[in-house]
This record gives structure tokens, C-alpha cells and sequence, in this order.
């Protein structure tokens, strides 16, 4: 009996430690700030994390425990909300501000931790007071557990794509002024991909966002809608895209040449470059 009682510790105690090897802890700090930026002919000054835009992408495995370190240097109260995570017993480190939490006030700091519990997929972090995530945000990419694959060929290369709006003003003046006058927020006036407008843009020819790829290689594309207001069409010209998941889960694969991604949506999809060089 008690060479029976030994082993079942010893294999519990071998299958603690297989799990604690697998996980680990990944901290990042962010450093919240205004920034000097040019687009659309014009400077502009907004609010940006680390002094990005989009800000720092956090990557890390399922299981693993999230420690970030927020440093608010801006003039404006902010939390940062991380979109999609369930936030297993650690409800405060959620982000909503006069919900789980206080705003971070302007000369303050803040320390969000929670643990990645059987979740895995594209996410994003993003400021959740007043209309601060124009600017203020940046994706989540967690990854299976080591070990373990995707439900999908090994791509190539993974690729965070993220979708925004783009406004000629100070967009927390632009959301008071809204509140004030009890209407919405002004239209933006450009859609970016990555923080860049596309070319189609006034002085935006040389400034747009680029992805370099080699033929017949196949992409993750990790897709996310971080627009403030809109729903927003994503197509690749001369291609097709496999759709592999959605908000973080799993589908069967579906193949599209176009996707409509809601705001705060993400959408993998696997791209192939199996077109012609310069096509």
C-alpha cells in the first residue's frame, strides 16, 4: 500500500511539473504617452503606447501567466481592457474603468496579471476610457502549449494586420464634444491598416503599410477590427484566403476572397502568395 501511495505521488508530482515546465511568465511594460505623428498631410499628436502605433504586440502560450507593467505619462485617465480573455479568477485585471477598476490616473502606474486559461488564438489589448483606443491599442497572439500545433499546416510566418480609424483631431476632445451635444462621434477620415492609411489617402503613397511576402509561402494572417465605429471589408487583390478562426476559436476552414470583420472581431486566415511576382 505504501509503494502504491509513493508512485501515485510521484506521477501527480511528475504531472505538476510537466505543466509548470510548459508554462511560463511573460511581462511587458507599457509606457502610455503623447506622440508626435505625421499623417494625412498634417501632425498630429495622439496617444500612443511605447511610442507605437499600433502598440506592442504581446505573444505568449496557453497557460501562461501575463504580468503588464502600465506607466500612464499621458494627460488623460486610461485603463487597458484585454479584448476576448476570459480572465478565469482574476475579474479585476479586466480593464473596464468605474467597473473592475479605478482609471489610471495621469503620473501613475498599474500592474495587470492573469493567467491564459484554454484559450489560444488572436486577441487584443486596448484603452477601455473614452475613445483612448483609437490609438491606444495593440494584439494579443497566444499560441498552443509547447508541444502542441495548430489544427492547420505550419505557415510560414504569422502576421498581426490590424484594422483602424484614423481622425484629423484630438479624439477625446472629439468624444466630449459628442457627449456635449448628445450625438455621435464625427466620421474618421481615413481607415488604417497597421497604423498606416492606404495610398489612397493624401500623402499616404510612400507611407502605407507593406507586407513583404515570397512566393508560394502560406501566411497566418492574424486580423483584427480595432475600429472605433465600423465594420470593415478585408480583401487581398488576386487572392484567395483560407478563414481557419474566428474570435479566437477554431473553424472548419472556409475558403473567401473577401471578409467582413465587425469592430472588435479577429479573424485568422492562412494567405498562400501563389500569384505572379508583381501581380
Amino acid at each position: 500500500m505504501g509503494r502504491l501511495v509513493f508512485l501515485f505521488a510521484s506521477s501527480f508530482l511528475l504531472m505538476v511539473a510537466a505543466t509548470t515546465v510548459s508554462a511560463a511568465i511573460v511581462e511587458h511594460s507599457f509606457n502610455v504617452q503623447n506622440l508626435t505623428v505625421n499623417r494625412l498631410c498634417n501632425r498630429h499628436v495622439i496617444t500612443a503606447a511605447n511610442g507605437r502605433l499600433p502598440g506592442p504586440s504581446i505573444r505568449a502560450r496557453e497557460g501562461d501567466t501575463l504580468i503588464i507593467h502600465v506607466f500612464n505619462k499621458s494627460p488623460y485617465n486610461l485603463t487597458i481592457h484585454w479584448h476576448g480573455i476570459h480572465q478565469m479568477l482574476s475579474a479585476w485585471a479586466d480593464g473596464p474603468d468605474m467597473i473592475t477598476q479605478c482609471p489610471i490616473r495621469p503620473g501613475n502606474k498599474y500592474t495587470y496579471k492573469f493567467k491564459i486559461i484554454k484559450q489560444e488564438g488572436t486577441f487584443w489589448w486596448h484603452s477601455h476610457t473614452s475613445t483612448l483606443r483609437a490609438t491606444l491599442y495593440g494584439a494579443i497572439i497566444i499560441r498552443p502549449r509547447a508541444g502542441s500545433s495548430y489544427p492547420f499546416p505550419k505557415p510560414y510566418r504569422e502576421v498581426p494586420i490590424l484594422l483602424g480609424e484614423w481622425w484629423n483631431g484630438n479624439v477625446v476632445d472629439m468624444a466630449n464634444q459628442a457627449l456635449a451635444h448628445g450625438t455621435g462621434p464625427n466620421i474618421s477620415d481615413a481607415y488604417t491598416i497597421n497604423g498606416w492609411p492606404g495610398d489612397l489617402y493624401p500623402c499616404s503613397q510612400n507611407q502605407m503599410y507593406k507586407l513583404k511576402v515570397k512566393q508560394g509561402k502560406t501566411y497566418l494572417l492574424r486580423i483584427t477590427n480595432a475600429a472605433v465605429d465600423n465594420n470593415l471589408f478585408y480583401k487581398i487583390a488576386n487572392h484567395k484566403m483560407i478563414v481557419v478562426a474566428i474570435d479566437a476559436r477554431y473553424t472548419n476552414p472556409y475558403v473567401t476572397d473577401v471578409l467582413v470583420v465587425a469592430s472588435g472581431q479577429t479573424i485568422d486566415v492562412l494567405l498562400t502568395a501563389d500569384q505572379p511576382i508583381g501581380s
